[in-house]
């Protein structure tokens, strides 16, 4: 594997030490302010560029690497050239169409940069001393950092063995919640919870508390949207993003849909938030292409189940995933699996301590599942040893 020259006078497990202060540093100012989002958590994994093989491949953020449509990036160019002056009539347009598009007042709709930052304003004007966050374990983690912050109580409650979000055990788990968490499909899982269960959630939740339903994945499954919901009145926040299945990750562009009083409590915790004019032009080309949803969420089911039925010839235990990404359990702790998949030339998720064996993969392309195939089958016929351990730390610039 070529690696690029990264100088003669630091180790590699030096380079380790430094890149870790950095990200640990970054990480503390995101939650210091509310904010921690996949992009960070991807950082936080070390993904220098400038130490990593010339062919890597990133299966550990949930990129979509078909990255964004043909329309998008003709849009992005043009923005490009309008980027010296604000445009908020694009925030106007994107707000019109995704309101006309789905039955809402557009006064239901706030664009934002992304949906991480959102979520965390949901958390600070939701939550707090005593009224604090449930969600469901595995599950995206911001909302609980976000808590700390605020001083408000986080609970996770155990997914379904489905994988669905266990709602009754939800409201059983806080007599004082704020905000109910619930990311449809769910990150790492890519697991369904059903418009049952959430409905009943919402009819059975304590007055006063309030749903957030992220449905960064929405587009890749077959769960039903709920942003009727919201047109409905009802105590519940949608994000939605262009990160994911629209491939616009690095772009930042996301959406609030909620009643006009919960979008106001939202924005009173953040303040106006202006999403770059490349982006908003990007979101309003992407919404209008009547072929990109269904393309791209064929693209990436063809991959992710041509990659299941592998796994499931070698004998591995997987989540139902129904999104870009999904969990295998190792049987071996997860991260000899990561420094493992890191020396063979493949990057994957995080730990999630709960399921200590578990790793989280990314749907990539054909060719790079290729790669994961094959590094997969290299490192799970390595013994995990000591000697094993130190070896991979000797020759990656990786850390966890």
């Amino acid at each position: 594997m070529k690696r690029r020259d990264i100088g003669s006078g630091s180790s590699h497990l030096d380079l380790n030490r430094r890149s870790f202060l950095r990200a640990a540093s970054f990480a503390g100012a995101a939650v210091a302010i509310g904010g921690f989002s996949e992009a960070q958590f991807a950082f936080a994994q070390a993904r220098h560029h400038s130490l990593l093989p010339e062919n890597m491949v990133f299966l550990n953020a949930n990129e979509n690497p078909l990255g964004p449509c043909a329309a998008a990036r003709a849009a992005m160019l043009e923005g490009i050239t309008q980027s010296g002056r604000y445009h908020d009539e694009y925030a106007e347009e994107l707000t019109n169409l995704f309101a006309s598009q789905n039955g809402l007042k557009p006064e239901y709709v706030q664009p934002y940069a992304g949906s991480s930052q959102p979520l965390a304003y949901c958390v600070l004007a939701f939550c707090g001393p005593g009224k604090g966050v449930v969600m469901g374990a595995p599950g995206y983690e911001p909302a609980a950092f976000t808590a700390k912050t605020c001083d408000a109580p986080a609970a996770s409650v155990a997914l379904t063995k489905e994988g669905a979000h266990d709602v009754r055990a939800m409201v059983a788990a806080s007599s004082s919640p704020g905000m109910y968490y619930i990311a449809n499909p769910n990150n790492p899982t890519g697991t369904v919870t059903s418009r049952s269960d959430i409905e009943w959630l919402l009819a059975n939740k304590p007055s006063g508390s309030i749903v957030v339903l992220d449905e960064a994945y929405i587009h890749f499954s077959d769960a039903t949207p709920c942003i009727d919901l919201v047109a409905a009145d009802k105590d519940v926040v949608v994000l939605r993003t262009f990160s994911k299945l629209y491939g616009m990750a690095g772009a930042r562009l996301g959406l609030v849909v909620a009643r006009p009083d919960l979008l106001k409590r939202i924005n009173d915790r953040g303040g106006f938030t202006f999403c770059p004019v490349p982006a908003m032009k990007a979101g309003i080309a992407s919404l209008k292409d009547a072929q990109v949803i269904a393309l791209r969420k064929k693209i990436n089911a063809d991959v992710r189940q041509e990659t299941f039925a592998w796994l499931a010839s070698q004998g591995y235990a997987f989540t139902a995933s129904q999104a870009n990404c999904f969990m295998i359990d190792a049987k071996r702790p997860t991260q000899s699996v990561i420094d493992g998949m890191a020396l063979q030339g493949v990057l994957v998720g995080r730990p999630w301590p709960m399921w200590p064996t578990h790793v989280r993969i990314t749907v990539g392309t054909p060719e790079e599942m290729a790669q994961f195939r094959t590094a997969f089958q290299k490192v799970m016929e390595t013994p995990v040893t000591a000697s094993y351990r130190r070896h991979v730390l000797s020759r990656t610039t990786l850390f966890s």
